[in-house]
């Protein structure tokens, strides 16, 4: 009589299909089914000091002292990431080129946005031939595969917030690099008339098929500020305070395809409602002394100071200051949430998700 075959164990089965390059679609559900209520907030809130980024900047000037074959950049990397992130899909840092310095022309498939900390409109980054002027708080676009360099012909120092999408792109690999040809140096558009810029205003040309993105672009802060206070006496997001997205102008979509960039007004003494949203975000204080709490980690910054906020974190911001307000520049990723129908944002107490943030109705607007 024969024996009764012996059955394979389950983890022996595996085994065999590993051999084989292959596994069994329940080992792929233990990992959905941990998934139950949301994703794990991925990397770590996290708080860069400006006293001590400008300490190791200046120690960069001596150790790296010219740009030309490499950017003097200090780049955060979030402690709970591996590689080059300070989000799962952002990398920000701050640069610096000094006085006659030039940062040679490059560009990349990674998108990248300037933040101007210091500068005294002499100095200026050209993309595509387009001189944008650099003073404090402008807001200067890199679309990806765009020429870009970086000039200071003053006596002073220039400082700026980069962003990019770095781990995004690296993530999805597509990274693609090109130096500039020949002495590295762009040559840039003589007339006003030719720069893409002028094109974004109210009143085009009639005679042209408007380009709608990965043109250069410069936010001037003393367009941004009016607007910001002129909506500062308004409620605002009960989550972010009297929040403002830099919006494409031939669009009305997000800053760039993979970046949006915000910002923000806390007014004094204002403490924001907890939330968390699938996006992460990382934040340049520009002005004003707070904390941002993430979870169980309380954030404490002032001014110059950077932090993260990863993704699906419970978060809130407090401005501490009882009579000045606090503003925050920001950059997330909520366009390549969105392009993937993947943006969520949950209110705390809130027993369902949103697939976007609420917008007040037209009567709150205007009364």
């Amino acid at each position: 009589m024969a024996k009764p075959k012996t059955r394979k164990s389950l983890q022996v089965f595996d085994e065999e299909l590993r051999q084989f390059h292959m596994q069994g679609q329940w080992g792929v559900e233990e990992l959905l089914v941990r998934s139950i209520g949301g994703p794990r907030p991925k990397g770590k809130p996290f708080l860069w000091k400006w006293e001590t980024v400008y300490s190791k900047l200046l120690e960069a000037c001596e150790v790296l002292p010219e740009s030309f074959t490499a950017r003097r950049s200090l780049l955060f990397a979030n402690p709970g990431l591996p590689g080059h992130g300070s989000t799962h899909t952002l990398l920000m840092g701050i640069q610096m080129i000094k006085p006659g310095e030039v940062a040679w022309a490059h560009r990349h498939t990674m998108a990248a946005i300037r933040f101007v900390i210091q500068g005294d409109g002499k100095a200026y980054t050209a993309v595509d031939g387009e001189i944008c002027p650099m003073e404090n708080n402008d807001l200067i676009l890199t679309p990806q595969w765009t020429w870009h360099d970086h000039h200071n012909p003053t006596d002073k120092g220039t400082l700026w917030l980069d962003a990019l999408d770095v781990p995004l792109i690296i993530g999805l690999n597509v990274p693609f690099y090109e130096p500039y040809p020949g002495n590295q140096v762009q040559v840039l558009r003589e007339k006003p008339g030719d720069y893409l810029q002028r094109r974004t205003a109210a009143a085009r040309p009639t005679w042209e098929a408007a380009k709608k993105e990965s043109f250069p672009l410069c936010y001037r802060w003393k367009d941004i500020e009016p607007q910001l206070r002129a909506l500062a006496e308004r409620p605002g997001s009960p989550y972010d305070g009297v929040s403002l997205e830099y919006v494409n102008p031939m669009t009305g979509g997000p800053t760039l395809p993979t970046l949006s960039c915000w910002i923000q007004l806390l007014k004094p003494g204002e403490r924001t409602r907890r939330h968390r949203h699938t996006s992460s975000a990382m934040y340049f204080v520009v002005r004003g002394q707070g904390a941002t709490t993430v979870e169980e980690t309380s954030l404490e910054w002032g001014e110059r100071d950077s932090f993260v906020i990863p993704n699906w974190a419970w978060h809130e911001h407090k401005n501490r200051s009882k009579i000045e307000e606090a503003i925050l520049f920001s950059i997330n990723d909520i366009p390549v949430m969105n392009a993937f129908g993947l943006y969520r944002e949950e209110p705390e107490n809130s027993l369902h998700t949103t697939n976007a943030p609420q917008v007040p109705a037209p009567s709150q607007v205007n009364g």
